[in-house]
């Protein structure tokens, strides 16, 4: 028998029912890789290691304290059944600490779509975009916090939070970054251009707000009073993820291409792997010195040592 697959296809005719044998060619599944900015499929670079046993993994943070990697899982996105989202602890060499850390049981939790996530001051954040508003949970216990309405209708996606509990949090469909303060008042931050689909939010070492867009290269970078104080760009666009290191370099990851760019204190940038299928909103692990990527779709995590 050859490698083609055989479908049975029914065919009304005159003389009555008839079935028919169609051959199909029959395609697996390749080695993981991107289709770049060029529009050439790239096979994930050799410095990527990837690990699995997520539901839709979007973002990530790292508790330094715990030495451990808090993974949000977005669950069936909006499909029943509602409020399955939860929050898995990874070890730092990638294995399962515990599938279900957040999400063990719902009593008393509501967590429908996690996407973007920070931890700041003992305390973990996500945008649960499925039911649109900023949620916290203490970080020793998993248990509930806090959780702020967004206004609008958008996608809310990036989350950055500063040393005070301000939280800065981006709507890729309406294109605006919000400003939540500790006591939970909501306000626009930013919005227009050099915003281009904002996604990736992070802090940087001065209380700057760097924002990513997955509508182009940009990498943006605001003062706390909304003034914009810096532009670069990554190597390819469609950015998701935005890490700052202590010394001020940046790690870009492309959702749409692929790959991760660095940028250095000087604004140059470099593209350090490549090939990462759907490189979400990836995090820094500041004991281990890696950069970690939810694979989204691909229900996976990739670990890049630096």
């Amino acid at each position: 028998m050859n490698k083609s697959l055989v479908n049975a296809v029914t065919v009304f005719c005159l003389s009555g029912y008839v079935s028919l044998s169609v051959s199909q060619e029959f395609m697996a599944g390749g080695p993981l890789g991107a289709t770049n900015e060029a529009g050439t499929f790239v096979p994930m670079s050799d410095n990527v290691t990837v690990y699995g046993s997520f539901h839709f993994a979007e973002s990530c943070t790292f508790d330094p304290e715990r030495n451990l990697i808090l993974a949000m899982n977005r669950g069936n996105s909006g499909d029943a059944p509602d409020n399955d989202g939860y929050v898995s602890l990874i070890n730092p060499d990638g294995s399962v600490h515990t599938a279900k850390w957040i999400g063990a049981t719902r009593d008393g939790l509501e967590l429908h779509d996690p996407i973007g996530s920070a931890v700041a001051n003992g305390t973990l954040y996500t945008a649960d975009n499925g039911s649109r508003h900023l949620r916290s949970f203490d970080l020793e216990s998993g248990r509930p916090l806090t959780a702020v309405a967004i206004p609008g209708s958008g996608f809310i996606n990036g989350v950055g939070v500063n040393g005070d509990g301000t939280a800065y949090l981006s709507d890729t469909g309406q294109g605006t970054i919000y400003e939540i303060t500790a006591s939970g008042d909501v306000s626009v931050f930013a919005e227009g251009a050099p915003l281009n689909s904002p996604n990736g939010v992070a802090i940087d070492n001065d209380g700057n707000i760097v924002v990513v867009n997955i509508g182009d290269a940009a990498v943006i970078t605001y003062d706390p009073s909304g003034d914009v104080v810096n532009e670069e760009s990554a190597i390819e666009g469609g950015n998701d993820g935005v890490v700052v290191l202590a010394d001020g370099t940046k790690y870009v990851s492309s959702v749409r291409f692929g790959s991760v760019s660095r940028i250095d204190t000087s604004g140059n940038a470099t593209m350090v792997a490549s090939g990462i299928p759907s490189a979400a909103s990836m995090c820094y692990d500041s004991r281990q010195n890696q950069l970690v990527i939810p694979m989204n779709p691909n229900y996976a995590l990739a670990f890049i040592r630096l």
